[in-house]
């Protein structure tokens, strides 16, 4: 795990005891830091309560102690350094940030706890990665091609494992960082060699104060830049060019690679980056790699061999030569588009918790779309706004859907999972909905 010295001493309140905050607290207790954590899971807390037991490490309660109690109990937090919470938590509205605030406790996440224990890192570069759609596919794929050029590499933030729980990369590593919104509101400090910026639309409204705060939020990534560090802008959206425009105004104009739209690019050779928004993708993180200095024959292997991500426009099989397409990741209307673009014949599976009441960003793929069919709580309004547009099934469930859709399908067609939305009301997350699809489609025989 990654510890330092700048916590010894301290005092930490960690709120959530799931994957990020317990390795937040096993990394703090291993410091020398006093941590009070809890979670309104009894189970979550109790769990990390026995493993720091295990290790040796000490937490300053016991289980039992929850959020709940947190709310209400009349705790002292003068004393406190910091108060650690996850992402998750709306700083808009949850009370632990008033509480925090009337003791002049700063709130913060994993990835500010990290900034700080960079000092003490062997000598390393970091790449952050934001935006709306595209994140955890360049991520990924930075990730790819820094180990296909033969450095250690290590892919976090909003993507795998905490990174408070990895082991420190050797000297000349690279930490490549997938940073939402609401990571970047909770770090302050965060120095990036490379920072970038691939898209800007609606997303998340509910935690800002209208469309202009989530985009503050975004370049808070480049205010915490050093000079003469990269940044890495796609200027598709107007939102996103107008941060480029900003940080020009910085004196930092040579420090900015702009990534226009449309920019033909041969992509045959990239089979697990089809479609205009991962040529998109694939820009953005050629250019973070080139600023890492890495050569083009290592940045062209790793375009090459980059095997994808699992529920981004995934290739799940092909039966009587119909394809199956695992794209469960797209959340919002905005990131299936590229997916309905980038297959010419589409029977298209959406639906689930909308995001919105609006498909609109959707129709530059309209007409690929052969057949669409609806699921889960979303399923009738979005039917009712594709009736005329295209054939529509009210199918109600993944697997009715999956099987309407491949009695369709004809040769040299694409049956897409591609919801445009949450995967909330009917799975645990669009992780599930995914392994849902994969297993309908495996059950065709």
């Amino acid at each position: 795990m990654i510890t330092s010295t700048a916590w010894r001493g301290k005092r930490y309140a960690v709120l959530g005891l799931a994957r990020s905050g317990a390795a937040t607290v096993r990394a703090l207790v291993a410091s020398g830091a006093s941590v009070l954590g809890w979670d309104d899971n009894e189970a979550a807390q109790r769990s990390v309560w026995e493993q720091l037991k295990a290790d040796r490490l000490e937490l300053d309660t016991e289980p039992g102690f929850t959020t709940k109690d947190w709310v209400s109990f009349p705790v002292d937090l003068s004393g406190f350094d910091a108060v650690v919470v996850s992402p998750g938590v709306p700083l808009n509205r949850h009370p632990v940030v008033e509480k925090a605030a009337k003791y002049g406790v700063p709130v913060i996440g994993d990835i500010e706890l990290f900034a700080q224990a960079r000092a003490e890192l062997p000598p390393h570069k970091v790449v952050g990665i934001t935006g709306t759609n595209g994140k955890s596919t360049t991520t990924a794929l930075i990730d790819h091609i820094v180990r296909t050029a033969g450095l250690p590499s290590l892919a976090g933030g909003n993507i795998g494992l905490p990174i408070l729980g990895r082991d420190p990369l050797p000297e000349g590593g690279v930490y490549v960082l997938e940073l939402s919104s609401y990571q970047i509101d909770l770090t302050y400090r965060l120095d990036c060699d490379v920072a970038v910026l691939l898209n800007l639309t609606p997303d998340h409204l509910d935690r800002y104060e209208g469309f202009a705060g989530y985009a503050a939020s975004k370049a808070r990534l480049f205010e915490m830049q050093s000079a003469g560090h990269a940044a890495v802008i796609g200027i598709g959206d107007e939102p996103s060019a107008a941060i480029a425009r900003q940080i020009a105004t910085t004196g930092r104009s040579e420090d900015i690679t702009r990534i226009a739209p449309g920019v033909c690019m041969d992509q045959s050779r990239w089979p697990a980056l089809q479609g205009q928004h991962n040529a998109q993708n694939a820009l953005a993180a050629i250019a973070a790699c080139e600023a890492l200095g890495i050569d083009r024959p290592a940045i062209d292997k790793g375009l090459e061999t980059f095997p994808g991500l699992p529920h981004r426009m995934e290739r799940v099989a092909s039966r009587n030569g119909v394809l199956f397409v695992n794209d469960s990741k797209a959340t919002n209307a905005d990131s299936t588009t590229p997916a309905l673009s980038a297959y010419p014949r589409v029977h298209w599976i959406l639906g689930g918790l909308a995001k919105t009441d609006s498909l609109e960003a959707c129709r530059p793929g309209f007409g690929h779309v052969v057949h669409a069919y609806t699921i889960g709580d979303a399923g009738e309004l979005f039917a009712c706004l594709l009736e005329g547009e295209m054939p529509v099934e009210r199918s109600g469930t993944l697997d009715a859907a999956v099987r309407s859709a491949a009695a369709n399908a004809q040769p040299g067609e694409t049956v897409l999972l591609s919801p445009a939305c949450a995967s909330f009301d009917q799975f645990k997350d669009y992780e599930a909905r995914g392994q849902a699809f994969r297993d309908a489609v495996e059950a065709l025989g």
